[in-house]
């Protein structure tokens, strides 16, 4: 089975002031269709910007990043976008949800920008809200709820355009643990009952416990870390 990610010899870094640091050193991963991957790591470690290259957010110094067939590290800044667009669906820390509109047109902005017809979108992201359990929230705003239900918006957002990967930066970071572990297991129940490919960087070991694969990253490099089954 071919590999929904691959990384070759990639370099990544990253000047300051004079100084060139370089924070991914000569980095080799694969990630399969299906998989769900844990990647931790201290503070600096360079496991978001690992997770910003897959995602197609930036792009490498030297090496080779092939995600979903495509080669990133030749893509143009517009071949980025469209292939982002696409491809991809982002969960972050802090939700990023647009406080004047309501969950569900929060989660229909990704579809803005395709051709689908208003009865369509607004049929995808029912089905959506539907999935993370909050089809009783579709219209109320940012504001009138709870963090946890904030994220699963910005979860059904990231799943509403079908994207082949899921990429998630510290979803559960400002979570308190109850909320953290309803939000893992959703994350979870995508990756089994749904089939998504899921690459989430965490620095929480519980969290980690979910994924189906956990990688270290320590200085810009990736060390197997033991298998541990997941909750």
């Amino acid at each position: 089975m071919a590999a929904v990610v691959s990384l070759q010899n990639v370099v990544k870094s990253y000047t300051r002031g004079r100084q060139r640091v370089e924070v991914l050193h000569a980095l080799n991963l694969e990630v399969q269709s299906g998989e769900f991957l844990g990647l931790m790591g201290p503070s600096g470690s360079g496991k978001t910007t690992l997770l910003n290259l897959i995602g197609g957010l930036d792009k490498p110094d030297e090496g080779q990043i092939t995600v979903a067939g495509e080669r990133l590290d030749q893509l143009s800044g517009s071949q980025m976008a469209a292939w982002r667009a696409r491809h991809v669906g982002f969960v972050f820390q802090f939700y990023n949800l647009l406080p004047v509109l309501s969950a569900e047109r929060n989660v229909e902005v990704p579809l803005l920008l395709t051709n689908l017809s208003s009865a369509k979108r607004k049929q995808n992201v029912r089905a959506v809200l539907e999935l993370v359990g909050l089809a009783d929230r579709a219209t109320h705003k940012p504001s009138e709820l709870s963090g946890g239900q904030q994220q699963r918006v910005s979860i059904a957002r990231a799943l509403v355009a079908d994207p082949t990967l899921l990429v998630c930066d510290e979803p559960t970071g400002d979570l308190d643990r109850e909320n953290a572990e309803e939000i893992l297991r959703l994350l979870q129940m995508l990756n089994r009952q749904q089939g998504k490919t899921i690459i989430m960087v965490t620095h929480d070991p519980l969290a980690a416990d979910h994924a189906s694969r956990t990688l270290h990253v320590d200085k810009g490099r990736l060390v197997d870390l033991p298998a541990r089954s997941a909750a």
